[in-house]
Formats: structure tokens, C-alpha cells, sequence
């Protein structure tokens, strides 16, 4: 299904506990796929953020910013073209998604400029997937991961993420962003739901937001 895929470089996204890294897993170990993980668990500050926020933001998200950027850089500017394509679980602009919720508006203004300047020559995605999940049932995921340092994640944080992605969403017209509603889905042991998920990354999208919601 994703043998003719229009696309080089697709990115799947999504809130914490959304099932992103599962997915890119499937479709890198049925493909000829180059796969890009977040190595989020690199982050020696992600710990001490959960619990105190306003005090580690700045070094937790400067952290996450620079580890992007040198996997993105090594993966996207020195390409492997034994691949087909490019499957990733996560964008550049997170980073910026995420800072923009979790730091202070002195600190974003300089972590902006930051950003703009290690974003200058990234190439963009060919398309966004955003897997939507609400609060409640991004919880329940990531509790059952059982990442004792994720206990502290609460509904509102989990809000507030969701509310900049789609901000972002809302400005984005040089490619195109799917977002998949998949509450209730369970990709990786259903095949159907699998399948059809792939049916709809296979299709050609204009570029801006388009939705759709799987049952």
C-alpha cells in the first residue's frame, strides 16, 4: 500500500502518548523505510521538568532542541538513499510547538530566535500525520507505559500541547498536515485499522489541514 507512496519524508506526530513512535515502528519494519526516532529518554533534564516546570523549561527544552537538530541534521542532510523513504516520529517545529506552552515569554522570544536560526535549512515534510487523541485517553496511554517520571503529567498539560499543535496547524501552507482521530484505535494489534491508516497516508493532499476520523 505505502510501496508507491507520493512522499520521501513523512513525519508522524502527536501529543505525548498518542501512539506516533509505535506506528512509525510498524511502518519502518513492513518498508524499505529509513526511520528517525526522538531519543527523548537522552534528555537528563526530562525528570526534574515533570516535577518542577517553571524551573527546568528553559534547560529541558534548549536540551531537546539541539538533539533534534543534530539527529535531523545527520539523517536529512546526509541521506541514505538506499531507502525509499523517510519516516520520522517527530517534526523540527515541536520543538517550538512545545516551547511556546512551557516557557516563560522572555525566555520563548530568545529560544525563537534560536530556533530560527538552527531551522533555516531543514527540508520541510512532505506530510505531517497527527495522530489526535484526547487528554483523558493520552493519560491512560501514558500510565500504562509505566514511565515513573510521566506520573505528573496532568490533563491540563496535555491540553495545552494539543491547543499549540493546532495553532501551528493553522498556519502551515507550504505542505500538507493529515490529522487522523484515532481515540479509541489500536493500530498495532488491529491489522484493519493499520491498514486503513496506510490507505490514508498513501493519498496525495494539497498542502494545508485536512482531518479525518477513524472509528
Amino acid at each position: 500500500m505505502l510501496e508507491n507512496l507520493p512522499y520521501n519524508y513523512v513525519c508522524i506526530e502527536g501529543n505525548i502518548g498518542a501512539g506516533k513512535t509505535s506506528l512509525v515502528k510498524r511502518i519502518a519494519s513492513e518498508y524499505q523505510a529509513q526511520i528517525i526516532l526522538e531519543e527523548f529518554a537522552d534528555n537528563p533534564f526530562l525528570p526534574y521538568f515533570y516535577k518542577d516546570p517553571t524551573r527546568y523549561a528553559f534547560t529541558v527544552e534548549l536540551f531537546f532542541m539541539t538533539e533534534r537538530h543534530k539527529q535531523l541534521q545527520q539523517h536529512l542532510i546526509n541521506r541514505d538513499l538506499f531507502y525509499k523513504f523517510i519516516v520520522s516520529d517527530y517534526f523540527f517545529p515541536k520543538t517550538l510547538i512545545f516551547a511556546r506552552k512551557n516557557l516563560k515569554e522572555d525566555e520563548y522570544r530568545l529560544f525563537n530566535r534560536l530556533f530560527n536560526i538552527l531551522n533555516a535549512n531543514f527540508p520541510k515534510p512532505d506530510i505531517l500525520i497527527y495522530l489526535h487523541r484526547s487528554p483523558t485517553k493520552l493519560r491512560k496511554n501514558i500510565r500504562s507505559r509505566g514511565r515513573e517520571y510521566e506520573y505528573f503529567i496532568g490533563l491540563d498539560y496535555l491540553q495545552n500541547i494539543q491547543d499549540s499543535y493546532f495553532e501551528y496547524f493553522r498556519s502551515v501552507v507550504q505542505f500538507p498536515i493529515l490529522v487522523i482521530d484515532v481515540e479509541e484505535m489500536d493500530f498495532l494489534t488491529n491489522d484493519d485499522q493499520y491498514n486503513e491508516i496506510k490507505r490514508l497516508i498513501s493519498r496525495s493532499y494539497n498542502p494545508g489541514l485536512h482531518r479525518v476520523r477513524l472509528t
